[in-house]
């Protein structure tokens, strides 16, 4: 079980210093008008997982690997890839309208998240 938990951790790491990297990189290259690097994590890591969930799809849910590499290394690069698999499982299993729901409910939610954490910081 802690085996897991490492394999999490350790990518986590690998994820979270590779999208601080991708994000200053962006930064030098395009300036800090647009949120150019969050763009470029998302796409990436959406691409990535796609990718690797493809690949790993046969290997059970608590496989070292599929936890090191889809929820350890995409998870501290970027959660959206996680957001963006779950609605496509759902949509390829027929669930249409979870995945619709899903999607414009996660949006809409957390930027309502986001507007009212702001706000009661006394931002906004």
């Amino acid at each position: 079980m802690w085996g897991s938990y490492v394999a999490v951790a350790v990518g986590g790491a690998i994820g979270s210093v590779a999208r601080l990297g991708v994000t200053r990189l962006c930064q030098a290259l395009f300036g800090a008008g647009f949120p150019w690097g969050t763009f470029a994590v998302n796409l990436l890591g959406c691409t990535a997982m796609g990718v690797l969930a493809g690949l790993l799809v046969e290997r059970p849910a608590d496989d070292p690997w599929r936890l090191f590499l889809l929820t350890g290394i995409l998870g501290g690069f970027t959660t959206f890839s996680a957001f963006s698999l779950d609605a496509y499982s759902l949509w390829t299993r027929g669930e249409t309208m979870a995945a619709a729901g899903y999607v414009l409910g996660s949006v809409f939610l957390s930027l309502v998240g986001v507007v009212a954490g702001s706000s009661s910081a006394g931002h906004g």
